[in-house]
């Protein structure tokens, strides 16, 4: 937009936060994301009664009698939603942007609560958020910080997505700023199987990107290990993909053009009299076999997983207390 009449005006804005077991960053985070509000709301980036919503996922230390000191100390700045027990990361970071719409926020940033997230950004995504973009997505492009292991594996996980067809931002993970309408809109994707990464780009809101550069931890470490990435990835792949089973119905194609060919060798072997039964062909045959239809019953098992995770409606998680 080339005129300043034309831009939105400058949003309530809600930084939803998922915690756990941060006890020991949390107190550092908080005292940053306290005075980054007030100094977007002096720049005029963000309306007075902006504010930060630190989402409690079942953790079993400290962190929410944190999350309550400061609340009791900063009322407005500061809000808390507990779960009733650990539901997930992106449960966590759902349930804190469906709370900011409901309390009437016109523009939700999401971070982790460890602030690795490059916060320069922040004043960038709002600036296109009055420009008229309704999703900001947070692609990084420096990893430095990561553990080697943690670089190599989330490079192997974008790829892989593109992959299977799935629509996806490259590099970006859940720093994100999204206004009003997208939350809104987001909020009629009732699947229980939750992949936002997946999700909000199918959406078709106006939307752009932001550089962020991830820095090291201040306090605390990880809580995101390998299986919580593994089990990540699986989600990402079975809940928008359905190449897997497709994948699986060619390999078994490939397997009995195989078994003729073995067959035509067999025949033509007892007609000429050479025919030997060996022991360890037969031996790694049954092997090979057996594990590739162990594989493919375990990718359909993950489908019909999830189909009974659907059906049966259960809440996607459930809200202890509220600080508000």
């Amino acid at each position: 937009m080339s005129s300043n009449e034309n831009e939105r005006p400058a949003p309530v804005l809600a930084i939803v936060c998922p915690c756990y077991n941060e006890e020991e960053a949390l107190p550092g985070s908080l005292e940053t994301l306290n005075g980054l509000i007030g100094s977007l709301e002096d720049e005029g980036l963000a309306a007075p009664g902006s504010y930060m919503l630190i989402v409690n996922d079942g953790s079993v230390d400290g962190s929410w009698h944190i999350i309550e000191e400061w609340h009791r100390r900063h009322p407005a700045r500061v809000k808390g939603l507990s779960f009733a027990g650990n539901a997930g990361h992106q449960n966590a970071i759902m349930a804190g942007m469906s709370e900011a719409y409901h309390l009437g926020a016109d523009a939700v940033i999401t971070m982790d609560v460890d602030l690795q997230d490059e916060l320069e950004a922040v004043p960038r995504m709002l600036r296109d958020y009055r420009r008229g973009y309704d999703v900001v997505y947070g692609v990084k492009v420096s990893r430095k910080a990561d553990p080697i292991l943690k670089r190599m594996t989330a490079s192997a996980f974008y790829n892989l997505q593109k992959r299977m067809g799935i629509d996806i931002v490259n590099n970006h993970a859940d720093f994100r700023m999204m206004s009003r309408a997208a939350v809104g809109a987001l909020e009629q994707y009732e699947e229980r199987n939750l992949y936002l990464r997946g999700i909000i780009p199918q959406m078709g809101f106006r939307s752009t990107t932001e550089e962020d550069t991830i820095r090291e931890r201040q306090a605390g470490h990880s809580k995101y290990n390998l299986k919580r990435m593994l089990m990540l990835a699986v989600d990402g792949v079975t809940s928008f993909s359905v190449r897997p089973m497709y994948s699986i119905f060619a390999l078994g194609i490939l397997y009995l053009l195989i078994s003729l060919g073995i067959g035509i060798y067999v025949i033509v072997s007892l007609v000429s009299g050479n025919a030997e039964h060996g022991w360890s062909s037969m031996m790694l045959s049954i092997w090979f076999v057996g594990a590739t239809m162990l594989m493919a019953l375990g990718v359909v098992g993950l489908y019909i997983g999830k189909i009974f995770t659907e059906v049966k409606r259960r809440p996607r998680y459930i809200i202890g207390e509220r600080l508000y």
